[in-house]
């Protein structure tokens, strides 16, 4: 088009918005810039439509300063759509916080629509406020269009909310009050309740979903079904749906799949069955499996030598820089009284500028998340939380409890030393601070960046006997329900 300008024929405003269409689905930042560049030099740098295009093409290519500059200029020329780009876009890169107060400013001039909603909710969903999201669901109701309220996205995303910040009842009602359901609505409750440990439960909604409904799984599907298979043990229902997935639907596995599968095998002690699959697999092996089956070999007390060839292969994939893999490594060598080598991985962290992720939990109590990170006084209730964990520890000595220190194997302190540190982890500031100030019969819910340690989870679990309470923890695999001294994981997990 461009090559026939000396014939008249000229881009006009309905040209470009295709054509950076274009760029951001093939991320070409380069071109995009240059048909940028055309934009300003043809004076159509005011018209709404383009504004909204690069606005999207530039967050599309990760360069949200430049989408934001965009966006800023356009003032008074902004429609539903220009916020609405912005605030998915935040979603989109996690920038939650943000995605939030645009959500507040757009509310003076327009009115949120379902594409609005749908960013929220996930970013409720992915700062684990339930108040929050619950405020949104009621705005969705009461303030917003039948349309919207209605609409199986904004519902999908609901039920996956309310999966995520822990409250399984409510997305379960969500989803059964839906009157259409579509693959995404069906992959939400799935996948939330596989996060959950609910097996039984994820593997009924997708034999409803698949034979009852028939409504034909997709990939995501399948790896809600092998998550839930996953999280509980079930070795033989998860090889049977991976067949069922590959045979029976002629779905391509991913990564994703193989390393269900793998860490499947592997967390049941079927190490050299994990192996195989990783042998067999169509595509590379990517630094998630390597770290599953390293983890595995730790808590199998698989031999010394095969977890350094594991950890050599999450080097590999994913440099020098892998903190958890010389953690791992550090157990390993810990379990088999090798302290030289345990010492050796301290300097070689330190040497590398490697450090172990501090942990942080945060806990939502009436509306206003707290954040603790392990060892934290900042807080202005640290003097009668320390006070209350002592009580706690009492407690704990008197009914016969002895710490677990395989989660401190960093520390080559006496065991007192060790103790110490653990009691001070994030979750346990948190769960403190949830039993003192949560209302009687209420659920603790704990949001931790870290997977939780074997200490603490024992510890958790003898909590919520003592003071007979339920305490929710979700970690970074999964989530965890603490109820009278058991756990939903059955320590599985």
């Amino acid at each position: 088009m461009m090559m026939e300008q000396e014939n008249e024929v000229f881009p006009d405003k309905h040209t470009y918005p295709f054509v950076l269409k274009a760029c951001a689905y093939l991320f070409a930042l380069f071109e995009g810039k240059q048909v940028h560049a055309h934009v300003l030099k043809l004076g159509f740098e005011l018209d709404t439509y383009i504004c909204n295009s690069l606005i999207h093409f530039y967050a599309s290519c990760g360069c949200l300063e430049i989408a934001q500059k965009v966006f800023e200029k356009m003032r008074e020329r902004r429609n539903e759509v220009s916020w609405n780009v912005m605030i998915d876009s935040y979603a989109k890169v996690g920038e939650y916080d943000t995605v939030l107060k645009m959500f507040c400013e757009m509310m003076r001039v327009y009115e949120p629509d379902c594409y609005t909603m749908q960013s929220v909710i996930s970013a409720c969903a992915g700062l684990g406020a339930l108040s929050l999201g619950m405020w949104v669901h009621a705005y969705v109701l009461k303030k917003c269009d039948k349309n919207v309220a209605c609409n199986v996205l904004v519902n999908s995303c609901l039920v996956d909310m309310y999966c995520k910040c822990g409250s399984l009842k409510i997305a379960k009602q969500v989803f059964e009050g839906m009157s259409y359901k579509d693959v995404n609505s069906w992959n939400s409750i799935i996948l939330g309740f596989a996060m959950h440990g609910k097996a039984e439960e994820a593997l009924d909604y997708f034999v409803s979903m698949a034979k009852v409904e028939k409504c034909v799984p997709n990939s995501i599907t399948f790896v809600g079904v092998l998550s839930a298979c996953n999280h509980s043990g079930m070795v033989n229902e998860g090889v049977m749906y991976f067949e069922m997935m590959t045979k029976e639907y002629n779905i391509e596995p991913s990564l994703v799949h193989y390393g269900c599968l793998v860490d499947l095998y592997a967390r049941a002690g079927n190490i050299q069955e994990a192996l195989n699959v990783v042998s067999e697999m169509a595509m590379k092996p990517d630094a998630v499996i390597w770290r599953s089956l390293l983890d595995s070999c730790c808590k199998q007390n698989a031999s010394v030598e095969l977890s350094e060839e594991m950890a050599n292969h999450v080097f590999e994939s994913e440099g020098s820089v892998c903190g958890g893999a010389y953690v791992l490594m550090s157990k390993v060598y810990a379990s088999a009284s090798r302290w030289n080598d345990v010492g050796l991985v301290r300097k070689l962290m330190n040497d590398k500028g490697v450090s172990k992720e501090p942990g942080c939990s945060l806990i939502e109590i009436n509306g206003v998340a707290h954040e603790f990170f392990a060892g934290d006084t900042t807080h202005p209730q640290s003097k009668d939380i320390y006070k209350f964990m002592n009580d706690i520890e009492e407690k704990l000595e008197s009914i016969g409890y002895l710490p677990d220190y395989s989660g401190a194997p960093l520390i080559d302190e006496i065991n007192e030393g060790k103790q110490n540190t653990m009691r001070l982890h994030s979750e346990r500031l948190a769960i403190a601070y949830g039993i003192l100030n949560s209302k009687p019969g209420m659920p603790i819910r704990v949001f931790k960046n870290l997977r939780v340690c074997n200490d603490c989870h024992k510890v958790t679990k003898l909590i919520s006997r003592i003071y007979k309470v339920e305490i929710i923890v979700r970690d970074r695999v999964r989530f965890h329900h603490f109820k009278y001294g058991s756990c939903s994981c059955m320590d599985y997990w």
